[in-house]
């Protein structure tokens, strides 16, 4: 039986794109900001998965290269309304966040 369920999934796993890997630093502060970021991706085809470090404010993200890229990422990332590496912030989006995922100057 597992054989064949093996044999039934095999087309599916080739049918995925290679996975990669991508370390992004975000203007992300506390955990309401993780739990924005992490959501807007995992709504995101494509993403298989993402960790958002609040210490270094490095989100970690797995992604299909054959659905979306690094640069498609960060998009989401900045109309979240978080800067993403060089990728600044959307700047409605940022207005619309909570005082206290703003970035303090």
């Amino acid at each position: 039986m597992k054989k064949i369920l093996f044999l039934l999934m095999l087309p599916l796993l080739a049918l995925a794109g290679p996975k990669e890997t991508v370390k992004i630093k975000t203007s992300a502060i506390c955990e309401m900001c993780k739990e924005r970021i992490e959501k807007n991706l995992a709504l995101t085809k494509g993403v298989a998965k993402s960790d958002l470090n609040l210490d270094d404010k490095v989100i970690t993200v797995e992604f299909d290269a054959a659905k979306i890229d690094a640069a498609g990422i960060k998009k989401v990332i900045s109309e979240s309304g978080y800067d993403a590496d060089d990728v600044k912030a959307i700047a409605k989006d940022y207005a619309k966040l909570p005082n206290c995922c703003k970035k303090k100057d």
